[in-house]
């Protein structure tokens, strides 16, 4: 079972690094936060404060989320744009903050990838916390400035509203009790500042391709 791990900050390219890494390789993708952005969805929905521990970490045990490349479901509803609206962004790292909401969407990553058998999984704790013994495990970053324009030039938006958001969605993710945004202490750091994503896409083949070597002579 092949397991690649890719964490970072918003805004660092993940999703469509990751998801292109696994097209080369030829194994599934895991978009992790994808996860936790239909539970904030549900919570918007059923007007729940995103604090309220135990109503959100109840939406997070019992909602049906189905994941297929880009296409995200949410209880047999397509809300694959829907979880990537402002109101999404704005709480989806408060949720994230708890544990039980962790703990349930963690058990699911798991068990999506042991029937994939295996897959590039990103997110902001699969190298540290859901998948240690990955073979690969990738820190994606790039400069504030970088991230805060990549993110405009995809969803539109004022250059600094979207700076300050990225910035404090860094420090609730950075700061949290539960496996705060960090790299692994064997993972390898990939700044994507003024590279393409074909450039970050390669170096990352290129690292899983030594590592499978390396195993090989292991």
């Amino acid at each position: 079972m092949t397991v690649i791990a890719i964490d970072g900050p918003a805004g660092a390219g993940k999703s469509t690094v990751a998801r292109r890494v696994a097209e080369q390789i030829g194994i599934p993708y895991l978009d992790t936060g994808a996860m936790y952005r239909c539970v904030a969805l549900q919570a918007l929905r059923k007007q729940i404060d995103p604090q309220d521990i135990s109503r959100v970490a109840e939406i997070a045990e019992t909602i049906e989320i189905t994941l297929n490349g880009t296409h995200v479901g949410l209880n047999g509803e397509d809300v694959s744009s829907l979880i990537r609206t402002p109101e999404v962004a704005s709480i989806v790292s408060l949720i994230a903050a708890h544990s039980p909401v962790r703990d349930a969407l963690r058990l699911q990553q798991r068990q999506w990838v042991k029937h994939m058998n295996g897959g590039v999984i990103e997110g902001r704790d699969i190298g540290t916390v859901v998948f240690p013994e990955a073979e690969v495990k990738v820190f994606l970053t790039a400069s504030p400035h970088e991230r805060a324009q990549r993110r405009v030039n995809q969803d539109g938006g004022d250059l600094e509203q979207v700076a300050a958001a990225i910035a404090e969605r860094d420090r609730i993710d950075s700061t949290r009790e539960d496996s705060p945004l960090r790299p692994a202490e064997d993972s390898i750091l990939v700044d994507s500042t003024g590279k393409t994503i074909d450039q970050v896409v390669a170096e990352i083949v290129e690292t899983f391709h030594r590592s499978q070597g390396e195993l090989s002579h292991g």
